[in-house]
């Protein structure tokens, strides 16, 4: 039986249509590639609010969220923050509808002593306008800022220490958190490797405590991300999660959104250019024309102003991991796509956003951070490419960093990166003195940048694709300097990369070009 979501390329195939940063193009691929699109949106819930409702009285693992209130209780309500879903989601925010429907029975039950957190880690802190329109105006008017605040990862005022596990990480997270009676986490699963206890033991966390699994070592081990009982990243956590639940009590809201990211005039990127109607070309025709015309910053700011029209597909509660089981499943139910067979070169767009720039350019070092870890990652089992086998990307990989949000990538690429590109030597000779620099923890604290360990973390996150990757070459680049920092080659034409890649490839290479805008994810037989 045929797999409606992989197509074979014949002479009458249209070209293909993927991401080039914040732009799109159309590229031609010879006949017998493999071409994978998502699977459909899944259906959303008909009901979301009574979903969530039910959900909090009808918890995995634990008692309802009504018989854990009592009047004088403090609780800390902990929000996933901007880096995801991607695109934002339109109004109103899924965190939004979960919080109006908790406070409504925190009030029912006399609970006065509410502090909400957007628990960012060492991401950059939201802007007020993005916190009002996460949470929604009832909720900031009511809390914003005395107790609705992002979370200060370099506060010591703000942490308390655990303690260590029995593997010694150390476990030091916010204070308010710690003292109080009980933690709801309100949580968005865009992919397997979100929620969990990567929720409050990463996103209330320190240094201290994001120094145990944010480290070359534990993130070469295990496989995919995506698969998290595979991940040496997601053993660490884990253990760190079940630490701090034995000695806090947590209650878990997560909630899953199917892949509808794009409708209206960018519908067709989910699609197949072969089964395309006529007024579906017309807009693809207009869309490059324009984007084609647009000078870079007004392309950017369409992008930025776009909001997704995700569906909410399931809400889960209670315990931590008897509750997040369900929400991955419900992940994987909507993005794995079956294949047969690794691909020995593998072509995909990078797209204009990542969780690391919502709101600013993509980098150089988060165009690798797409490359060589999510889209790496996104796979459940073997990876889609062959070990040794070459990437082709298209990106403009510009010599551009937000001077807000990315100050510190900006060092770090062009002065750490082009000393030494090696995961170890980066994390034993510059990371903790470029980590304490006073500049950039100040501009964390009180500003909107990410913190500068950040960085180093993105290129650790890369690993994994590093090691298994043989070559990545990127087409459409406005420089060449830039690629070659990233380690990767370059190529005028998709024509030209593809011949480049069969230079190291067996003779009649399998070539896939993958899709991931929407997400998706390959499980490979």
């Amino acid at each position: 039986m045929s797999n409606p979501n992989i197509v074979y390329l014949d002479k009458n195939s249209a070209p293909r249509v993927m991401f080039s940063g914040d732009s799109i193009i159309e590229v031609d691929l010879p006949v017998g590639t493999r071409c994978i699109y998502p699977k459909p949106p899944v259906d959303g819930l008909k009901d979301v609010d009574a979903a969530i409702r039910y959900a909090i009285n009808h918890p995995f693992g634990c008692e309802p969220l009504y018989a854990k209130l009592r009047p004088g209780m403090k609780v800390v309500i902990a929000v996933d923050d901007i880096s995801l879903p991607l695109p934002p989601m339109r109004r109103p925010d899924i965190r939004a509808r979960v919080l109006n429907i908790v406070l409504d029975m925190l009030d029912e039950h006399g609970v006065e002593d509410i502090e909400i957190i957007v628990a960012v880690a060492y991401h950059r802190h939201m802007k007020e306008n993005e916190i009002k329109r996460m949470v929604g105006d009832r909720v900031f008017n009511r809390f914003w800022p005395e107790r609705l605040y992002n979370h200060d990862a370099e506060d010591p005022e703000q942490l308390a220490y655990l303690g260590k596990t029995d593997a010694g990480e150390e476990v030091e997270l916010s204070k308010a958190a710690v003292e109080s009676d009980l933690i709801i986490y309100v949580n968005l699963n865009l992919v397997p490797m979100d929620g969990g206890h990567k929720s409050v033991g990463v996103g209330l966390c320190s240094g201290r405590t994001l120094a145990a699994h944010h480290n070359p070592r534990t993130m070469m081990e295990g496989g995919s991300y995506m698969t998290p009982e595979n991940s040496g990243l997601h053993r660490s956590v884990d253990r760190i999660g079940r630490f701090i639940n034995k000695k806090l009590d947590i209650f878990h809201i997560e909630s899953t959104v199917n892949n509808r990211m794009f409708d209206g005039n960018l519908d067709f990127l989910a699609k197949n250019p072969d089964d395309y109607s006529s007024f579906e070309k017309f807009k693809l025709r207009s869309t490059l024309f324009a984007l084609d015309r647009l000078p870079q910053a007004a392309r950017q700011e369409i992008f930025d102003r776009y909001r997704a029209p995700y569906a909410i597909t399931g809400v889960f509660a209670g315990e931590t991991e008897a509750c997040h089981k369900h929400t991955v499943d419900k992940c994987y139910e909507q993005y794995l796509v079956d294949v047969e067979d690794q691909a020995d070169i593998q072509i995909t767009g990078i797209p204009y956003i990542s969780p690391y720039n919502v709101g600013a350019f993509l980098n150089p070092v988060l165009v690798q951070v797409l490359a060589q870890g999510y889209f790496h990652n996104l796979h459940r089992g073997k990876p889609l490419l062959k070990e040794g086998g070459t990437i082709i990307i298209t990106h403009p990989c510009s010599d551009r960093f937000d001077h807000e949000q990315h100050a510190p990538y900006t060092e770090f690429f062009h002065k750490i990166l082009t000393e030494t590109s090696d995961d170890f030597e980066l994390h034993k000779r510059y990371e903790r003195k470029f980590s304490r620099n006073p500049a950039y923890i100040r501009m964390y604290r009180h500003g909107h940048s990410f913190h500068p360990n950040h960085p180093f973390y993105m290129w650790y996150w890369g690993t994994a694709g590093r090691k298994h990757q043989g070559r990545c070459i990127v087409v459409g680049a406005d420089n060449e300097y830039v690629p070659r920092i990233l380690g990767y080659e370059t190529a005028p034409s998709m024509t030209e990369a593809i011949r480049m890649a069969k230079e190291s490839a067996p003779e009649d290479p399998q070539i896939t070009c993958v899709n991931y805008t929407p997400i998706m994810m390959t499980q490979v037989s």
